[in-house]
């Protein structure tokens, strides 16, 4: 995920600074063919490039309507992708046109002429990166995202039917992303490395690689005459628990101690 912050603090969803607790995830497309992040997002920081028709929407109400998302995805002025958050995670958005806006984070995705499926893959991951990131902010899972179509069947939105108007052309859909989701966020914890699970990996190295033999019939059979030898001699004499108790490794070392032994008495 190519991820800058520029929020829209002109915009009066962003002075009103209302906050929320985020529960869920919202993803929208803008419903125009501009896949230009420049065209909803000003000024310009040096990547976007200028809105010379001044209408994004960092002014009061961009063209007289009350809204504001928490991010955008789409082209820089260079072509490249990238993602913009443009309002605090944790402000009310105006996104959802119903109470959706209350308690989910919004972003656009901005749409192309829905027609270039090297566009809408390089999107469709950035929204999934950008979702995974989001889960991991708010303990999030990839049942609390859902799209502005799915809001309004759910009556938490207002009726429009992105993104699926959309996503079908290229054979996705909302389960596939949310699934899509899930895969990454089990990639990722798997990433994450803590002392429990480091513990149990070496564990189970040990027990594959150098096991710990509890009594005599464990002992591979071309050690276990020598094993007992030197179990009969009292040079071996169990752990407290077990009549061995030895590791393999440690074990190996004792039968080579006793043949080098056993050659010297010869």
């Amino acid at each position: 995920m190519n991820l800058h912050k520029l929020y829209l603090t002109n915009n009066a969803c962003y002075k009103a600074g209302v906050t929320m607790t985020p529960k869920g995830i919202m993803v929208h497309s803008t419903g125009a063919n501009n896949p230009w992040l420049k065209r909803y997002i000003a000024p310009d920081d040096g990547l976007l490039g200028t809105n010379s028709a001044g209408n994004h929407w960092n002014t009061a109400y961009p063209a007289g309507l009350s809204v504001c998302v928490h991010a955008f995805i789409g082209k820089l002025a260079d072509g490249t992708l990238a993602t913009y958050q443009t309002l605090p995670w944790t402000f009310r958005g105006w996104h959802a046109g119903g109470t959706a806006n209350n308690s989910y984070i919004g972003f656009e995705i901005c749409e192309d002429a829905l027609d270039d499926p090297a566009y809408f893959s390089a999107v469709y991951q950035e929204a999934l990166e950008l979702c995974v990131y989001l889960c991991g902010q708010y303990q999030l899972t990839e049942a609390d995202i859902l799209c502005h179509s799915e809001g309004y069947t759910l009556s938490i939105a207002s009726n429009h039917a992105d993104v699926m108007h959309w996503f079908p052309k290229f054979g996705k859909n909302m389960d596939m992303f949310r699934a899509d989701v899930k895969a990454a966020l089990s990639e990722q914890e798997d990433d994450t490395m803590t002392q429990e699970k480091f513990d149990l990996l070496m564990a189970n190295w040990l027990q594959r690689n150098n096991p710990t033999y509890a009594t005599l019939a464990q002992v591979p059979e071309y050690w276990r005459a020598e094993t007992k030898a030197l179990m009969d001699a009292g040079a071996i004499k169990g752990d407290g628990t077990t009549e061995l108790g030895l590791q393999r490794e440690t074990l190996k070392a004792a039968i080579i101690n006793k043949r080098y032994a056993d050659g010297l008495l010869e």
